[in-house]
C-alpha cells in the first residue's frame, strides 16, 4: 500500500505523486514494487535490501541516490513465536525530488508520525532532518513498547509465584528475546545517527538540536532496554528455581498423603487375611479396628503437620 504526502497542515495526503512529496510504501504489493522501481527509478538493490528482515542500519550513496536503512520497533505477527515485539527495517531512498520510504511490515510508527506532524504542524523542509525526525520517532516507540514489556513482566511474575508450568517461564523468555532485538537495533540506529552527521551533504543542513534530541532519546531507550534485560535474566534464573521448588513441594505433599492413606489400608489388609482371628466371633472387633485406624491416621497426620510437610 502506498500513499503520497505533501506539506500542508503538517503532512497531508494527496491522490498522486508531486515533486518533493513523500511516497510512503507499507507492506508493498508487486504493483507498489513496480511503481517504485520503474516509475520513480528506485535502485533495485536498495529496494531488495529493505525486504531482508535481518538487514542492519546503514547509509549508502550511489549514483546520486541516498539510501538510509534504520530499524524500527513493531508488534510481532500472530504466527511469530520469537516474542510479542520485534524490530523491522525501514528504508528511506531519496534523490532530487523523489523521497520514498519502504517498510515491508505493518507498524504503528508511520501512522503515528503522520498524525504527530499534523498536531505540531511539522513540514518536510529537507531530507536529512526528516530522516532524523523518523529516527526520533523510532526511539520514542522503543520506549513505548518497553513500558508494555515491563507491564507484561509484572503480570508474568504474579503467575509464576505459584506455578509449576514451563509455559509461564517461556513467557519471560519471549520478552527477553524482544529486548535482545531492541538492544541490537538501538545500537545500530545510534551508529547510523553518527554516520548521518558526518555525511558531507548533511553537515551544513541538519538541525543540531534535533540531532541532540535523537541521541538523548536513543541513549535513554538503550539504557532502559539493558536494565530490563538484566532484570529479566535474573527473574528467569530465580523463577526457574521457584518452579523446581514448587514441584518439589507438590511431590512432598503427594507422598505425605500416600503415607497417611497407607495406614488404614495396612490395617485393613491384616484383617482381610483368610485367617480366623476372632473378628467373626466378637462383633465389637470391627469397631476396635475402625478406632485403631482413625487413631493411627490422625497421629500420622499430626506428625507430618508438625514437620511442615503439608
Amino acid at each position: 500500500m502506498r500513499s503520497f504526502l505533501i506539506n500542508g497542515n503538517g503532512l497531508v495526503a494527496t491522490p498522486k505523486w508531486e515533486p518533493g512529496c513523500w511516497v510512503n510504501i507499507t507492506k508493498p504489493t508487486q504493483e507498489d514494487k513496480e511503481y517504485a522501481i520503474d516509475t520513480l527509478g528506485v535502485p533495485v538493490a536498495f529496494y531488495e535490501d529493505i525486504e531482508d528482515v535481518d538487514e542492519r542500519p546503514r547509509v549508502e550513496v550511489e549514483d546520486g541516490w541516498c539510501f538510509i536503512l534504520m530499524r524500527i520497533p513493531c508488534k510481532a505477527e500472530e504466527y511469530d513465536t520469537t516474542g510479542p515485539f520485534t524490530t523491522v527495517p525501514l528504508g528511506i531512498i531519496y534523490k532530487d525530488d523523489v523521497f520514498v520510504s519502504v517498510c515491508f511490515h505493518k507498524n504503528d510508527l508511520i501512522p503515528d508520525f503522520i498524525q504527530y506532524t499534523k498536531r505540531k504542524n511539522i513540514k518536510r523542509t529537507d531530507n536529512i532532518n526528516f530522516v532524523f525526525r523518523l529516527l526520533l520517532s523510532a526511539s520514542i516507540w522503543f520506549l513505548k513498547y518497553l513500558k508494555q514489556i515491563n507491564n507484561r513482566t509484572r503480570i508474568a511474575e504474579k503467575e509464576l509465584e505459584n506455578s509449576i508450568r514451563n509455559e509461564d517461564l517461556q513467557t519471560l523468555l519471549k520478552l527477553e528475546k524482544s529486548l535482545v532485538y531492541f538492544t541490537t537495533s538501538l545500537r545500530g540506529n545510534d551508529i547510523l545517527c553518527h554516520r548521518l552527521k558526518n555525511l558531507r551533504s548533511s553537515k551544513e543542513q541538519y538541525d543540531p538540536e534535533l540531532v541532540e534530541d535523537v541521541e538523548i532519546e536513543s541513549k535513554q531507550a538503550l539504557e532502559t532496554t539493558n536494565i530490563y534485560s538484566d532484570i529479566l535474566s535474573g527473574l528467569m534464573d530465580a523463577y526457574a528455581s521457584v518452579i523446581s521448588n514448587n514441584l518439589n513441594v507438590v511431590m512432598k505433599r503427594l507422598t505425605t498423603i500416600s503415607i497417611v492413606l497407607m495406614m488404614p489400608t495396612l490395617i485393613a489388609s491384616f484383617f482381610g487375611m483368610n485367617l480366623e482371628i476372632g473378628t467373626t466371633i466378637f462383633n465389637p472387633m470391627f469397631y476396635i479396628v475402625t478406632v485403631l485406624t482413625i487413631l493411627l491416621t490422625g497421629l500420622t497426620t499430626i506428625y507430618f503437620i508438625r514437620k511442615n510437610w503439608f
